[in-house]
């Protein structure tokens, strides 16, 4: 399997964390909630948390503390669909394809819910043919990236399809819900809107520069799954986010990456881009320390940390981006998403 192409998509409003913490405090929110939520979200929004800002789908910030049901169900009808057919539309547009020539669409989310699925909508957004196959993959959270992906290798490796087109997005601002609970008040400085594409193909495009799925392997640890989870509250998802995710995203990710370079025969330092996801800057510090690299290493995730925030399972595509538009070095890159489960995905490209 080969990346013929990648795109991604934000909402037009950037928002500073600044914004928020004035937004936060103006609103009906802060009486409601208590002095420990209010030191809180004031410490994760105003220090050095890694973001800067974030893209969310709303004309204001006030908009985001109508948490109801049917104002988040809105939010998630209204955007998912456009940013995944953007950020569909570029991934195309890179790897030089007509909207006619992908064969399946593969589309993971998990901040909202529509039946019929987002992939039918994103399919006539796009333009896809009639006869595509489509399929949904839904609450794998921030990890959701690489089984999507495995599951266009598979499609592609059984000659089902020359062309797969991979997408995940998130509405982050639709799965709002604050209390005085610390995880979730974090939860909700740190989350971002987005969406990010790949054309996945059974033939390297000369259009782009050659990027080749060489190896993957997943990791699920049941017994951590009240880590980091989604949980129904008043007919509303409510982030269970615990102090314990850094430690856990590192050791899940180093065991990932330690059974595939074992099996590939490639010694970790060989690696010369890291596409990682990052849950917050406390993440992104865990892996350094984890697989012994250095801030540099992993820069091209702290930067898109930085100017979009946590974006869930679209992160990745924003990462991968960013190295190929810098021109990375060639060689062996490693490709990790991480998340609710608690799961864990690892891929080794070969990128020339």
């Amino acid at each position: 399997m080969y990346v013929s192409g990648i795109g991604t998509a934000v909402p037009p409003n950037r928002y500073l964390k600044s914004d928020c913490w004035e937004a936060f405090q103006e609103s009906d929110w802060f009486q409601r909630l208590g002095p420990r939520a209010h030191a809180v979200a004031k410490a994760v929004l105003l220090r050095d948390n890694g973001i800067e800002a974030r893209h969310l789908a709303l004309d204001s910030l006030e908009e985001v503390f109508q948490i109801d049901p049917d104002t988040l169900d809105r939010r998630f009808i209204e955007h998912a669909p456009a940013l995944a057919r953007d950020a569909g539309m570029r991934a195309l547009e890179q790897a030089g394809l007509q909207p006619e020539r992908i064969d399946a669409i593969v589309v993971s989310t998990c901040t909202g819910y529509l039946c019929p699925g987002l992939s039918g909508y994103v399919a006539e957004g796009l333009g896809l043919r009639a006869d595509i196959q489509a399929f949904d993959l839904v609450g794998q959270g921030c990890a959701a990236a690489l089984p999507n992906m495995r599951l266009a290798s598979a499609l592609l490796d059984a000659e089902q399809c020359s062309h797969v087109l991979s997408v995940c997005v998130e509405v982050c601002s639709a799965a709002m819900y604050l209390d005085d609970d610390p995880g979730v008040l974090i939860s909700a400085c740190l989350f971002g809107d987005g969406a990010g594409a790949a054309v996945l193909s059974r033939r390297p495009r000369e259009t782009v520069r050659r990027i080749e799925w060489r190896d993957s392997e997943s990791l699920i640890n049941q017994t951590k799954r009240e880590a980091l989870m989604f949980e129904q509250r008043s007919g509303m998802l409510r982030n269970i986010l615990t102090r314990d995710v850094p430690w856990l995203a590192a050791d899940h990710a180093e065991a990932v990456l330690n059974k595939v370079l074992r099996r590939s025969g490639i010694e970790r330092d060989a690696i010369s881009a890291w596409i990682m996801h990052a849950g917050g800057r406390d993440v992104l510090a865990a892996l350094e320390k984890k697989f012994g690299i250095d801030k540099h290493h992993l820069r091209y995730s702290a930067a898109m940390l930085r100017d979009y925030g946590n974006l869930s399972s679209a992160f990745v595509y924003f990462v991968l981006q960013a190295a190929l538009e810098d021109d990375a070095p060639g060689g062996a890159w490693w490709l990790s998403s991480f998340g609710a489960g608690f799961s864990c995905h690892g891929a080794l490209l070969q990128v020339d």
